[in-house]
Order: C-alpha cells, then structure tokens, then sequence
C-alpha cells in the first residue's frame, strides 16, 4: 500500500509535467508532491519529505499569484496593432494549426467582416492572446477572432480587454458582439465575461 501510494504521488507529478495550462500544471503538481509528501513521511524517505515539500511550498506560491485578480490585472497588457502588421502574421501563422482547431469559422480574409483593427493580449512580455475587431462605425465591436494560447486559457486575457481594460470603450465602442459559442467551454467563457445570446451572435454591453 506504501509504496503503491508513492508511484500515484510520482505518476501525478508526471502527469502535471504534460500539461500545457500553466494552473492545471500547478494543481496537478501540487496535488502529486502532497501525496508524495505522505508517502515518505509514512516511510520516513526524508530526502522525498524535503524535496517534495519544498515543490509544494513552490507551487503554492505560484498559484496565489496565478489566482490574485489584482495579481494578474498588473501582468496583462493590451498593445494596439494594424491588421496588416508583420508581428501579428507572424502569430496567426505560428498559431494557424490551433486557431482553427479552437475558431473553425475564422476567415482572414473575409470580404463581409474583414478585420479593421488588432489588438494583442500581453502577459509581462508574452503574447497571449489577439483580438481581431470589425468596426463598421454602429458602436459595435463584431469580434472576427478571439484567441488565446493554451497555457493561459484558464485565466482571463479576454475579460481584461473586453472588460477591465477600458480600451474598447475608449474607441467609442459600446457593445461587443461575437460569433455564438459552438462548444461548451467557449460558452462558459462568455458567460463569465457578461455576454448574452442574441441570435446568432453573443452580445456584451460595455460600461
């Protein structure tokens, strides 16, 4: 039983390692280095105790600053872009494979919305996410592309532009409207930013 309880500590900390969101990596890590903490206190394995202890201590500090809104208000950064702009190509075609796994109806060059304007979600000095906007000058924000790198899924790059970050407003924007979600997690986002179906689109009344 002892020692099969250190190989669940071991292949959980594993486990965490594959991860590409950064809070699930923590969680999961956490969550290994507690059993494996058991584990060697059980056995008296004190080199595993420290060790393991230790990683915990780390992760715990990691995810308080993670999960700290004032925290992650500070790291984000929205940097405005034309859509033509070389540094935003350069995204899309490093991120082409997941943007159309994760925004199927995504179209580039689209004649009826094209995109009129950029914006790029920065995490310190990281790019983690960009939104594309169609302005055709009614106060509406039509998002042509919301996208968002999978380690920072779990955390809001889209609420801070949508909604604390006062940008979209500032532009003379009072509503945001984006395609229906076509999956659950995508309708769970924009649940938790305020939006509201109206047809075929999701609406968001800035204020």
């Amino acid at each position: 039983m002892l020692e099969a309880l250190g190989w669940i500590g071991s292949a959980i900390v594993v486990v965490s390692l594959l991860q590409t969101r950064i809070l699930r990596l923590r969680v999961l890590n956490l969550i290994g280095c507690s059993v494996s903490v058991v584990y060697a206190l059980l056995g008296s394995v004190w080199p595993v105790l420290g060790l393991n202890a230790v990683l915990a201590l780390i992760n715990i500090v990691h995810l308080r600053k993670l999960t700290a809104a004032e925290e992650t208000e500070r790291a984000y950064a929205v940097v405005t872009v034309q859509p033509d702009d070389a540094y935003l190509e350069f995204l899309l075609d490093k991120h082409r494979a997941d943007i159309n796994a994760t925004n199927p109806n995504f179209d580039q060059d689209s004649a009826e919305t094209p995109a009129t304007e950029a914006h790029l979600v920065l995490h310190n000095d990281e790019t983690v996410g960009m939104v594309l906007i169609h302005n055709d000058g009614s106060g509406v924000a039509r998002v042509v592309l919301d996208y968002v790198t999978p380690r920072f899924r779990d955390f809001t790059p889209g609420k801070y532009l949508f909604r604390d970050s006062g940008l979209l407003r500032s532009r003379g924007f009072t509503h945001v409207s984006a395609p229906a979600p076509a999956d659950k997690q995508t309708s769970s986002y924009y649940e938790a930013l305020g939006f509201t179906t109206s047809g075929s689109r999701s609406v968001l009344q800035l204020t």
